[in-house]
């Protein structure tokens, strides 16, 4: 090979590395404090007015306010690094464990309907419910759409959280979500706070409607390979359908021992 042949090869190699390393220009550049929002959602808005939302989902995304309160809550979720027992005692599990038995009394047909359909008993399903939201007591006030937006804006998990902003311009396009939903600091919405992207995959009616919610829980438990009779505490079948709900090994432990007392395990 000449010389000038391996100049142009080394030129062509380490360009084709640098654009690897460079992100498409027309992509939307995170940030990681509010001055940098407004420039970002002009930037966001024509891609997506490129993949088809409407121009009033997209005039709603545009009136979103950078979401601080967000950004503070994402930064400091302390709770996660606490032991099985410290959690269970700071979410109030015995009394998440005593109003979820009276409800799977109270509300059987619903729970053997959605046992029958999924294989889904009603202790996680509760356990669930109770520790999202205190059975639909705390569903948050946050807007759905600016804390979204503003995550995916955020330079932190902003590949994760601009599938979720797509998915929500898309429920809000279908009628499905208002742009002024309320929800939990990342975006989750309804009695058992789910992202956008479940909504889409699992979501059944409206999601503030705790039946609707319960079977949504339940379509996601399944479609995440959940099987009717099989155990579902740690090391058994049906654990990992509960560690795709939250990613905090000590939430996904609690749901399982709390979902047991509730069906009346120790």
């Amino acid at each position: 090979m000449t010389q000038n042949k391996k100049r142009v090869t080394a030129a062509f190699v380490t360009f084709a590395m640098l654009a690897c390393l460079t992100p498409p220009a027309d992509a939307a550049q995170c940030g990681s404090s509010a001055a940098g929002f407004p420039a970002w959602k002009q930037e966001f808005a024509a891609e997506a007015r490129a993949k088809g939302i409407s121009a009033s989902t997209i005039q709603a995304l545009m009136a979103t306010n950078y979401a601080q309160a967000t950004i503070n809550a994402d930064r400091g979720q302390r709770s996660f690094s606490l032991s099985l027992d410290q959690f269970l005692a700071k979410r109030g599990s015995a009394t998440i464990v005593s109003r979820g038995r009276s409800l799977k009394q109270s509300q059987a047909a619903l729970f053997a309907s959605i046992q029958s359909r999924t294989g889904v008993p009603p202790g996680p399903l509760l356990a669930i419910w109770g520790m999202e939201t205190g059975f639909g007591s705390q569903r948050g006030n946050q807007n759905m759409l600016a804390s979204i937006a503003t995550l995916a804006y955020d330079c932190r998990r902003s590949a994760y959280f601009t599938e979720h902003l797509y998915a929500a311009l898309q429920l809000i396009d279908r009628g499905a979500l208002s742009p002024s939903q309320r929800g939990s600091m990342h975006g989750e919405v309804g009695q058992t706070q789910f992202m956008p992207k479940a909504i889409l995959a699992y979501g059944t009616g409206n999601l503030e409607v705790a039946a609707n919610a319960l079977n949504s829980t339940a379509n996601f438990l399944k479609a995440h390979g959940w099987r009717a009779g099989a155990g579902y505490q740690p090391g058994q079948p049906n654990f990992a359908a509960i560690q795709e709900r939250n990613a905090a090994g000590v939430y996904q432990k609690a749901i399982a021992l709390m979902g047991r007392q509730i069906d009346g395990g120790d």
